[in-house]
Order: C-alpha cells, then sequence, then structure tokens
C-alpha cells in the first residue's frame, strides 16, 4: 500500500502537467497577450476618432477687409458678404472696417495672417501699394480674392481672382447713354464728380468715359475734382464749381451717392437736376432709382454690389482644386426713364 501511493501521486503531477503546457499552448495560438474579446479591439479605433476629429467638420474662416461705409453701395456689398457668411454653418466671418484708410486694411490683413484664416476678401481702398502685405498672404499660403476694386497690374499673381464689374465699360455706357441723349455734335459742357483718388473704379470710369468722348468735339469737361464717392463731398464740389458757372449741361458723377448730392447743391442752387442739368450715375443704389422716378436724375449705369455669393463659391471652387478665372464679372444693365421705374420695386440696396 505504501509503495503504490508516490506512483499515484507522481502520475497525477504528470496529468496536470501536461494539462497545463497545453493550455498555455493555445494562449499563443491566439495572438499571446492580444485580447480576443470583440469590444476590447474595437477600443483603440474609437479613441482615435474621439482625439482626431475629421477634417470635413472644420469651419473655413474667411477674414475680409473692407473700404468703409461711405456709400449705400458699400453697405449693401458689406451686408451681402456678413449676410452670406453668417448664414452657413461652414465658414466663420472675420470682418473689419477700415474706414477709408489702406493703413487700416494692411493691418487688417496682417491681423487675418497671424489669425491663420483660409482665405481672404479683399476690397482695396486704392490701386496701389499692396505689394508687401499681400506677398506675405501668398506666403503664408492664404488665398486672397479682390471685391468690386482692383490692385496696380503687374501683380495678379497675388491674389486668385478679382470679383467684380468692368469699370470701364461703366463709364463708356455713361457716355453713350450722354451722346444718344444730346446728339452727335451737340456742344455739352461736362462736370465729372470723381471717385476716391487712386481707386480702380474712379480711374476705370474717368478712363471710359473720357475715350468714349474723345472723337465728339462738342462734348467738353469743364470741371473734374473727386467727390470721395460721398454724398457730402459730392454736393461740396458741385456747389463750389455753381458758385463759379452755372454754364453746365450734365453732372457725370463716379457713383449715385455723390450724383445725388450733385442733385441737392442744384436746387439749392434755384436749378432743375434732371432738366436744366441731366445728371448721370453709377452703381445702381435704390436712392437713385428713386430719384429717376422724381425725375431728378436720369441714369444710373448698374454696378452690382451683391457679391458675397460669388466669393464663397470662389473660396469653395478654390478649396476643391478648381481652376477659376482671373476675373469673375457680375452682370449689370443700365437704368433710365421708365426702365428704371419698372425695376425700382425690385432693387435690394
Amino acid at each position: 500500500m505504501n509503495r503504490k501511493k508516490p506512483f499515484i501521486v507522481t502520475m497525477l503531477a504528470a496529468i496536470m502537467l501536461v494539462g497545463l503546457i497545453a493550455g498555455c499552448g493555445n494562449n499563443s495560438n491566439n495572438g499571446g497577450n492580444k485580447p480576443t474579446n470583440g469590444n476590447a479591439t474595437n477600443k483603440p479605433t474609437e479613441n482615435a476618432a474621439t482625439e482626431a476629429p475629421p477634417e470635413a467638420n472644420k469651419k473655413l474662416v474667411v477674414g475680409f477687409a473692407q473700404i468703409g461705409a461711405e456709400s449705400g453701395w458699400r453697405d449693401a456689398e458689406t451686408d451681402s458678404v456678413k449676410a452670406t457668411f453668417s448664414e452657413d454653418p461652414n465658414f466663420e466671418l472675420k470682418f473689419s472696417d477700415a474706414q477709408q484708410k489702406q493703413e487700416n486694411q494692411i493691418k487688417a490683413i496682417r491681423t487675418f495672417i497671424a489669425q491663420k484664416v483660409d482665405a481672404i476678401g479683399l476690397a482695396p481702398v486704392v490701386e496701389s501699394g499692396w505689394e508687401t502685405v499681400l506677398k506675405e498672404a501668398k506666403d503664408a499660403n492664404i488665398p486672397v480674392f479682390l471685391l468690386d476694386r482692383g490692385i496696380t497690374k503687374g501683380n495678379e499673381d497675388l491674389y486668385v481672382s478679382f470679383i467684380g464689374s468692368d469699370f470701364i465699360l461703366e463709364g463708356q455706357n455713361a457716355a453713350k447713354w450722354m451722346i444718344d441723349e444730346f446728339g452727335a455734335g451737340a456742344q455739352v459742357n461736362i462736370v465729372q464728380l470723381e471717385g476716391t483718388v487712386g481707386a480702380s473704379a474712379a480711374n476705370d470710369r474717368k478712363k471710359g468715359f473720357e475715350d468714349a468722348i474723345a472723337g465728339e468735339a462738342g462734348y467738353k469737361i469743364v470741371y473734374s475734382q473727386t467727390g470721395d464717392f460721398t454724398r457730402a463731398k459730392g454736393k461740396e464740389v458741385m456747389e463750389a464749381y455753381l458758385k463759379k458757372d452755372k454754364n453746365i449741361q450734365v453732372v457725370y458723377a463716379h457713383n449715385d451717392d455723390m450724383a445725388l448730392g450733385a442733385i441737392q447743391a442744384i436746387e439749392e442752387a434755384g436749378l432743375k437736376p434732371g432738366t436744366d442739368i441731366k445728371i448721370i450715375g453709377v452703381d445702381g443704389i435704390k436712392a437713385a432709382f428713386e430719384a429717376i422716378a422724381e425725375g431728378k436724375m436720369n441714369v444710373t449705369v448698374e454696378c452690382n454690389p451683391l457679391l458675397g455669393p460669388q466669393l464663397k463659391q470662389a473660396i469653395l471652387d478654390y478649396k476643391a482644386g478648381t481652376t477659376l478665372e482671373k476675373w469673375i464679372k457680375s452682370d449689370e444693365d443700365v437704368y433710365f426713364g421708365q426702365k428704371a421705374i419698372d425695376a425700382l420695386p425690385n432693387r435690394k440696396y
């Protein structure tokens, strides 16, 4: 009995050892220490998604450097840009009002660069002086889109697209209406109220108008002075000229606000605007249509300020890798007489 007990104990120990070895072998075949539980296997993927949200959920941040609020047209453009981007949850807009000062716009652009925005919109107050700051934006890989005014030629590599009007054509259209109204060979004295000195809109509207009348010897610009695109300044300039000479037949203003200021000055001088002196403006603001309906203004050449949707689409296209036109033009028209009166109820600015 005593001799058999050690043998039985030894055999039992051997059997248990074999079972343990077999169990370890099974774990090794399943990947050693890797978990076999399905939930545990998915956990690293869930953590990765939480720590790094997809790029598609990131808002596009747009900085817009506006000139200021010198006119009803400018206010309409500002409203269009703000409404377009505030209504889209995929965008965030950073807005700056430069109060008609280039140095304020340059400062705003540098702030946008420091904030690492995704795109910059710029309505340049003047054409020149943008090379340094726009080169900084380009070096930071931030695309720049110009709105309604351009910059000095030769710097096309500093921005993606210009979105806006053909200012030279606007000047030509203003001259065409005038020549059609008075006829070729007529003797017409013209006062030209120019926009902000150095602004592309002022430069091109002046060029388009003057080129169009160059072949008409009887059409003479007897006075040309900046009214800085404001109603108050347009009135001031017109008042000063009327004190010297009232022998004028046409006022050509580079925007409607200056034309409306001139109308006030003409009335205060005892003349009838729209009859004694024909009034031509550019922009197509609602107040100009109202003045035409009242017989105080004769024509407004449309310049569309509702550029927010076009800016937004241009940014989306650029981000999608689409090659954009260097100049994205706006659709515009010329309004006078009954055509302007019929269009008045539908004006948005």
